[in-house]
């Protein structure tokens, strides 16, 4: 068969149009197809169902209406009778559809737009697709760009098959770009959206730094150097932790390279961002003290409850400890995930002269002792007058100047003091209302109701509604800063273990959930564990 023009034409521009917009040739003919149908349907009637084929080897297109076989015509434009159908087709059955030839069309001006407008519109969504689906497999690589404009100080960059936005909070600060410049970036998020797939890039982002060090240090890139943290203030400073899984290759020594090569190409990006490289330890005390080099650190204390770090370093070392506007201290903390205190070893000694002071005024009051007995307890390691009262009277009775008769008089006035201010408290709950049923949960104690109450957290039920945040607080980390929310119980030495059982037993006693709710996961556990035994 020949083939004419208009096919030839109508393929070449099928195939043009893919090229161009790099999508599926199938695509763009089906585009195709749909335009033709829909000026079909404004000529013969939009009720009229039409099928367009064309042959996507020859160009040839037929033009068909479908008709619905019935036994009982409705609508002559959308059904045939059956006995007319079986005309056509004697294995015809209600049900069924017949299709009818139409002869070739020729478009107007108007059908012919319509037409145009549906090619573009299925075209551009099928362009869409294809880059939100190219760009999605790409999140968390680095591209590259042109710079194509810079609007409202968001940079807007061409990636070849698609476009990508460099927003003003994603460049590094002091950073400018023109028309042509070429760009670098990291691939933080794809998002679908009306106006088409949102391709977000980053220069600030902790990642595009990791991925800069991956394309430079082949270690890395081949798994013998892992990366382990990274925390950046873009622009100014910046610290990576890093492990080598290697013992004969040194993790920091790899990421320099020979004479600084390495690290300086990256630093040449950053726009002469400062790195220092740190190599990273599970012991989270040596990390800290290697995280806030170029400081010397003199101890450090662990709070693992608070999630919290206290630094002691020399007098000297504070100003260098902390960095400008608190830069090194900041970076330190968000690579280690530890808010980080940090004291001279002068604050920290003035501190524990104050807790030793303040020690001793309550043992003065509460056990009503002259002033170098309470000094005397408080510098055996006595906390709080609970462990006075509830040690053995043998400790006590060991204190150099202490005997038996002295031990059981000091033990017996701190019970009775305790007595005496759990009244007190048991009085103030009953006050404010707080229920005599939450003194069944372990590890409540009068004075903690208290605080509950003063919180209007009065019955079971209130208590049970809680979450251990609500309870011993939390923290909220943001820009670089951590926030402490405090909780009802914030001023107890509560875990947030402890927290959890607590809330846990209050449900258990408000009904709420059941003990075998709580066992239940357990015995699953444990039935699959020995199933797995048996099959071994």
């Amino acid at each position: 068969m020949a083939v004419s023009a208009n096919r030839l034409e109508l393929l070449q521009i099928a195939d043009a149009v893919a090229r161009e917009k790099s999508i599926d040739r199938e695509i763009v003919i089906g585009a195709m197809a749909d335009a033709i149908q829909k000026a079909a349907r404004s000529r013969y009637g939009q009720e009229t169902n039409i099928r367009v084929d064309i042959n996507t080897k020859t160009g040839e297109m037929r033009l068909q209406r479908l008709l619905e076989v019935v036994e009982e015509v409705e609508d002559p434009n959308i059904q045939i009778h059956l006995d007319l159908a079986r005309d056509k087709n004697p294995d015809a059955e209600p049900g069924d559809f017949i299709a009818e030839q139409l002869p070739p069309m020729d478009f107007g001006r108007i059908a012919a737009q319509s037409a145009k407008q549906v090619i573009v519109q299925k075209v551009r969504e099928a362009e869409r697709d294809r880059q939100y689906e190219e760009f999605r497999d790409r999140v968390g690589e680095i591209v590259n760009g042109t710079v194509k404009r810079v609007e409202y100080g968001n940079v807007i960059v061409d990636l070849g098959r698609g476009e990508g936005i460099i927003r003003r909070d994603e460049q590094i600060p002091r950073e400018l770009f023109r028309y042509g410049d070429r760009v670098r970036a990291f691939v933080y998020d794809v998002r679908r959206e009306q106006r088409g797939p949102q391709i977000f890039l980053s220069r600030t982002h902790p990642q595009f730094m990791a991925k800069l060090f991956t394309m430079e240090v082949p270690e890395i890139y081949d798994g013998i150097i892992t990366i382990k943290a990274v925390a950046r203030d873009p622009g100014s400073r910046a610290k990576i932790a890093v492990i080598s899984n290697d013992s004969s290759v040194d993790p920091v020594g790899a990421c320099v390279g020979m004479r600084g090569s390495r690290v300086q190409a990256v630093v040449g990006e950053l726009q002469g961002e400062k790195i220092d490289i740190i190599p990273w330890s599970p012991d989270a005390a040596s990390f800290l003290v290697n995280a806030l080099q170029p400081a010397e650190v003199s101890k450090v204390v662990l709070d693992e409850d608070a999630e919290r770090i206290e630094v002691v370093v020399p007098d000297d070392q504070l100003s260098l400890a902390i960095g400008r506007r608190g830069q090194n201290v900041r970076l330190a903390s968000q690579l280690t995930g530890w808010d980080i205190d940090i004291l001279t070893e002068q604050e920290e000694s003035e501190r524990r002269q104050k807790e030793f002071q303040e020690r001793s005024e309550i043992f003065m009051n509460a056990l009503n002792v002259d002033e170098m007995v309470a000094q005397v307890l408080a510098s055996e390691g006595f906390a709080s007058v609970e462990e006075v009262a509830y040690v053995e009277q043998d400790e006590v009775a060991s204190i150099e100047g202490f005997d038996d008769e002295t031990a059981g008089e000091i033990q017996a006035r701190a019970r009775e003091y305790l007595e005496q201010r759990e009244a007190e408290f048991d009085a103030k709950r009953v006050a404010l209302g707080v229920s005599d049923e939450l003194k069944e949960i372990d590890g409540l104690t009068t004075e903690m109701l208290v605080a509950l109450g003063e919180e209007d957290i009065k019955t079971m039920e209130d208590f049970a509604g809680c979450a251990a945040d609500d309870l011993i607080g939390w923290s909220e980390r943001k820009d670089g800063e951590t926030k402490r929310f405090p909780g009802a119980l914030s001023k107890f030495e509560i875990s947030r273990a402890a927290a959890d059982q607590m809330v846990l037993a209050a449900r258990l006693k408000a009904g709420w959930i059941t003990q075998a709710d709580i066992d239940g996961p357990q015995v699953e556990a444990d039935e699959d564990a020995e199933t797995e035994e048996a099959a071994v």
